[in-house]
């Protein structure tokens, strides 16, 4: 066994934060999963069992200033009113997690005494409400916001093309390398795959790691212009590992093998408080296994 190298593709929300930041808290959170993993006398006591760590903080682009992204190529958020073709992405994506029925009653519903955010079209509203029967907490919320930072993402060619740039930097073609996307990273990571900007044969990425991941709803494939009824791919050198919590909504409550070729499916359970943290993700014991690379 050789020490291991992981490269944290984070999600977004990390403008606030620096690199360093990072860098300390998914440290903290891995070496916690790796702990439980393997017992703290043998962590103390090899090396190896602590993997090296980067974490290219891609969010800092989108922080102000006259080298960074304008101010009009934020990420929106709940008081950012949405564009037609915005509502028509989230509309599909609701589409493709609600049951037929869950959509009739959806079309029926009376939108006039609203709970989700008043800035969503009727259309948005309508399905959210049904699906917030299925998810307390108003997790549909955290839901359409990811989906609408994913989609942002993948409309905004040049915001994608700096963003993938800046994450290739942190990779090597000779150290043994697990990469870990959560949320939004986890797409990204893939496009980098996908467009073999990353982990092409003979370099030292062996496994992929998504958390959190939104990539199982088919409307975000489509986006990425992946038709169905194609499925994702990995190349056959990497180890795909998907980890998810079905309390997460971002990854519309299942695993990615409906939608993936190669890909093994974990099931966590990161608590109530917050499923889709990456910190949570992070100490669970498959991810611990993939940094350390030591499988059941």
């Amino acid at each position: 066994m050789e020490q291991q190298h992981v490269v944290g593709v984070h999600g977004i929300k990390q403008g606030r934060t620096s690199q360093r930041e990072l860098l300390k808290d998914w440290g903290k959170a891995l070496k916690r999963g790796i702990t439980a993993l393997h017992g703290a006398d043998a962590v103390r006591t090899d090396p190896r069992l602590t993997p090296t760590l980067e974490m290219p903080h891609w969010s800092s682009l989108l922080a102000r200033g006259a080298d960074r992204l304008g101010p009009s190529d934020f990420f929106p958020d709940d008081s950012t009113a949405f564009t037609d073709d915005e509502e028509a992405f989230i509309v599909e994506a609701l589409d493709d997690l609600l049951t037929p029925q869950e959509r009739a009653i959806a079309e029926e519903l009376d939108v006039t005494t609203l709970g989700p955010p008043k800035l969503w079209p009727r259309s948005v509203t309508r399905r959210a409400m049904v699906y917030d029967r299925r998810t307390p907490d108003s997790a549909v919320n955290r839901l359409i916001t990811r989906l609408r930072e994913v989609r942002f993402y993948l409309k905004h060619p040049t915001l994608a093309s700096e963003v993938q740039d800046l994450v290739v930097k942190a990779f090597s073609d000779d150290t043994a390398t697990v990469v870990i996307g959560h949320s939004l990273g986890s797409v990204i990571a893939y496009d980098l795959i996908r467009q073999k900007k990353i982990a092409a044969p003979g370099t030292a990425v062996h496994t992929f790691v998504t958390c959190g991941s939104p990539l199982g709803i088919p409307a975000v494939r489509r986006a990425m212009n992946i038709p169905e009824p194609e499925l994702l791919a990995m190349p056959a050198h990497i180890k795909w590992l998907n980890v998810y919590d079905p309390d997460d909504v971002v990854t519309g409550a299942a695993g990615l093998a409906l939608g993936a070729r190669n890909v093994t499916d974990i099931e966590v359970d990161n608590g109530n408080i917050d499923p889709h943290a990456a910190l949570a993700y992070l100490r669970t014991r498959p991810v611990a296994q993939a940094a350390t690379h030591h499988w059941s």
